[in-house]
């Protein structure tokens, strides 16, 4: 046998042989390999859609995220100056009310001051009248046990009274 001249027949059931061979490869392997392959590049493809798709949304998501935090310091900042401004009126509101309330304490403690001043000071002058008329009393009966004392002492009131 010679490897560079092969014989006729071996050529040919070879030839045969091979696209025997060709035909169930193609039949029975070719095709359920070429559709793995297609299915897999199909699989492949629809999971880097998918990527891209989760890609977006998650773009989408932080953006959405960003603004609601955005919103979310712009609400809390807006309720701490309300609360700022809240507190400033309570304090200025208390405050008012307070020197309000002193002041109003104030007067009614000068008016409780000037009345009882004026309790005392009436108290006292009934006690000066009173303690008047004890010496007056005294000293008329010790000057008036004598008549003509008497006579004279009303008849200097008399005057004094129709003068006045």
């Amino acid at each position: 046998m010679n490897l560079l001249a092969p014989s006729e027949g071996l050529v040919f059931w070879t030839g045969l042989v091979f696209i025997i061979l060709l035909i169930l490869l193609r039949k029975f392997a070719w095709k359920p390999i070429l559709g793995a392959v297609q299915a897999r590049e199909g699989n492949i493809q629809k999971a880097l859609d998918a990527a891209k798709e989760a890609e977006a949304s998650m773009k989408a998501l932080t953006a959405q995220n960003e603004d609601l935090l955005a919103q979310a310091r712009e609400e809390r900042d807006n309720i701490i100056k309300e609360a700022k401004t809240a507190k400033e009126d309570m304090i200025s509101s208390a405050k008012e009310k307070a020197n309000q309330e002193a002041s109003k304490i104030l007067n009614d403690a000068i008016e409780q001051i000037t009345v009882q001043k004026h309790k005392a000071i009436t108290e006292l002058k009934n006690q000066v009248a009173g303690i008047s008329i004890e010496i007056a009393e005294k000293i008329l009966k010790s000057e008036l046990t004598e008549k003509s004392k008497q006579e004279s002492i009303v008849n200097s009131i008399v005057e004094d009274i129709n003068l006045n």
